[in-house]
């Protein structure tokens, strides 16, 4: 190849910096000194030689109430980005999750770049809710990396050739996790029940589930003052987490991003707020009650929108709610203290959910290559298809 190939890389919050880096990996894997990047992410992407423009922190908003206090970042931060891609002209551009910052980086590259290839890396959950989603990205891009077969059809059926990766989440490595010796650094017997709480990585998140979390927890110590908590602070709201944490009126035992995965296998049960996490405690083999709550006024505008039954994955590929889900109004501490409760207290109960959630995965798509060298090969393949198309005459 006379220059090397220029992939840009848009990512906007956390677990797309992540998936932004594996991609990183994968394409210098296959190229080495023939590809360069330019784009948009934070510091795994940095790593990997994405030179992000500007910080991606006031990017990670979800509700539409919360987006429209962000639209003006949002809208300057779309057109920085924009920017970027009009200096730089790369070969193809990879716009990861974040539906609502992604897509309208999608719109104006579509009229501002037309001949480059727009590849969306996670689609929208078209299946939970706003199934129109599927269309709006079908006029948009140009392919879809899809994490799970079931999301496939809803786009193929509006025109969008897909791809279905699978979830980095369901390739986790946890043979190195230390359940005993996470226990015994902090005191905990092994015999001691032990409950890991799992607030989120979204501020929106921590503001409206911790103070619900405390108050389940208070209520699960009352009935049984041996209970340990321990709770997870993500790295990118670690401090807040923490802070919040410091003022419950009992112990818990904080727990840094980096032991996450030794305190999901060391956990009696977990309490954790709806994401990729459940994907990961279910690898970790720990039963867990599910948890969500939006702000009231943007809930109240979104709810028409929301058409699947379950909003845990696992869940929703097996059809059945294996794992509680308390969502909104339902998530209160007595509903989740009860949830919880009945897991602690049945030894039974917790072993056949962790083996149905574990089954659960099977229909995720757990076994295969990483998603990272396949998402690496569409990308290659979607630029290759665009060079030869373009060079038949019309």
């Amino acid at each position: 190849m006379s220059r090397a190939l220029k992939v840009m890389l848009v990512a906007a919050e956390a677990s797309g910096d992540a998936l932004g880096a594996g991609l990183a990996r994968a394409l210098k894997a296959r190229l080495g000194k023939d590809v360069v990047f330019v784009g948009v992410g934070g510091p795994k992407m940095a790593e990997e030689g994405v030179a992000s423009p500007f910080d991606i922190a006031d990017l990670s908003v979800l509700g539409w109430l919360e987006g429209l206090k962000a639209y003006g970042v949002v809208k300057r931060r779309v057109a920085d980005t924009v920017a970027l891609a009009r200096a730089e002209r790369p070969d193809v551009v990879v716009l990861i999750d974040s539906w609502g910052f992604t897509i309208r980086v999608a719109k104006a590259l579509r009229a501002e770049l037309p001949g480059v290839p727009l590849i969306k890396y996670v689609g929208p959950q078209v299946w939970a809710s706003r199934p129109g989603r599927a269309k709006t990205l079908a006029a948009s891009v140009d392919h879809l990396l899809a994490l799970y077969a079931f999301d496939a059809p809803w786009f193929e059926k509006e025109g969008l050739p897909t791809t279905v990766v699978g979830s980095q989440a369901l390739h986790v490595d946890m043979s190195g996790a230390d359940a005993a010796a996470f226990r015994a650094s902090r005191g905990i017997a092994p015999e001691t029940p032990l409950l890991l709480v799992l607030p989120g990585s979204r501020p929106s998140e921590i503001r409206l589930m911790t103070p619900v979390y405390e108050a389940a927890a208070a209520r699960l110590k009352r009935h049984d003052p041996s209970l340990e908590i321990a709770v997870v602070a993500a790295g990118t709201v670690a401090d807040d987490v923490t802070a919040r944490v410091a003022a419950w009126p009992f112990r818990a035992h904080m727990v840094p991003e980096s032991e996450k995965y030794a305190a999901m296998k060391a956990a009696t049960v977990a309490l954790a707020t709806s994401g990729t996490v459940s994907t990961e405690l279910t690898l970790a083999g720990a039963p867990m009650v599910i948890a969500y709550r939006f702000q009231p006024l943007s809930y109240a505008i979104m709810k028409p929108f929301f058409t699947g039954k379950y909003a845990t994955l696992f869940n929703h590929a097996a059809g059945e709610e294996i794992a509680p889900e308390l969502i909104q109004a339902d998530a209160t501490p007595v509903r989740l203290a009860d949830a919880v409760g009945h897991l602690l207290a049945d030894p039974g109960a917790r072993a056949e959910q962790a083996a149905r959630q574990t089954a659960a995965l099977d229909l995720m798509g757990r076994e295969g290559r990483d998603p990272s060298e396949i998402a690496a090969d569409a990308v290659l393949r979607t630029i290759v298809e665009r060079r030869n198309g373009a060079a038949i005459p019309g």
